[in-house]
């Protein structure tokens, strides 16, 4: 499936059915690879209709099965229509991974528009809920499931003019541990991976400076490969996971801790 798929994690996703937002491009395109890779059928929203397609295109090239729906995580009808396309095409949802998410520009609070920090919690925080409510209603119905959320090292801790993508983050964290209690008695698990530095997908669109600066704070002394990221979303999903619910778990070669 090309450069973005380099592990063999050697998972046997042959009859199951996967979901991830924002699929179309950078981290979700190399997630729902992953998946894919694995045997799982694949279906991949995003509101960017040409990536979503050459998503689909290379997991079809490579002998798997996906589709794709255009969804605006923000809008609930979008949501609400992507699962159920998922359920009618392929029967049932078994992963999900949300991870669709904006990060919304470098800007003090003093001086931040109100309508950019509402359109970062509409689609980091609000469309995280939203996945999280439709997903969860399938998967109540099925009596199974397992969801990954994708959170970031900016929800554990502070970042200087990034107020709605740091808010959004933490509340990803809060929502990950609500939804786990919720249905942790009744075969669902609902964790998080919370991503460092990734090359690819936002970390692309960031200011050279502020890349450069958290490069250099990275005990690693590198950024993580996408792969690295998706590895953990299909552990959690797995079965090799089954005792792990409403945790966040940190693939940020220490960043938060150092």
């Amino acid at each position: 499936m090309g450069d973005e798929e380099k592990k063999d994690l050697r998972y046997d996703f042959g009859e199951e059915v996967a979901i991830v937002t924002g699929g179309a491009a950078g981290l979700g395109r190399v997630i729902a690879l992953a998946f894919a890779r694995q045997g799982a059928a694949v279906v991949a929203a995003d509101v960017n209709a040409s990536g979503g397609e050459e998503t689909v295109r290379r997991i079809e090239e490579a002998g798997g099965t996906a589709a794709f729906v255009r969804t605006d995580v923000s809008r609930e009808d979008d949501v609400r229509n992507f699962v159920a396309f998922a359920v009618e095409r392929y029967g049932k949802i078994d992963f999900a991974c949300n991870n669709a998410g904006i990060e919304g520009g470098q800007v003090p609070i003093a001086e931040l528009p109100r309508d950019r920090w509402d359109q970062v919690v509409a689609v980091n925080l609000t469309g995280v809920f939203q996945c999280l409510k439709y997903e969860l209603q399938q998967m109540l119905k099925q009596g199974h499931g397992a969801i990954v959320n994708i959170a970031s090292v900016a929800g554990f801790i502070g970042t200087p003019a990034r107020a709605g993508y740091v808010a959004t983050k933490h509340g990803i964290i809060g929502l990950t541990k609500t939804a786990a209690l919720e249905v942790a008695n009744k075969g669902i698990r609902v964790n998080a991976v919370a991503p460092g530095l990734v090359n690819a997908g936002l970390t692309d669109a960031a200011p050279r400076e502020f890349v450069e600066k958290a490069l250099a704070a990275q005990p690693i002394g590198r950024m993580a490969e996408a792969e690295e990221i998706a590895a953990a979303v299909l552990w959690l999903c797995s079965d090799a996971a089954s005792f792990v619910l409403g945790h966040t778990l940190p693939v940020e070669g220490g960043f938060a801790i150092a």
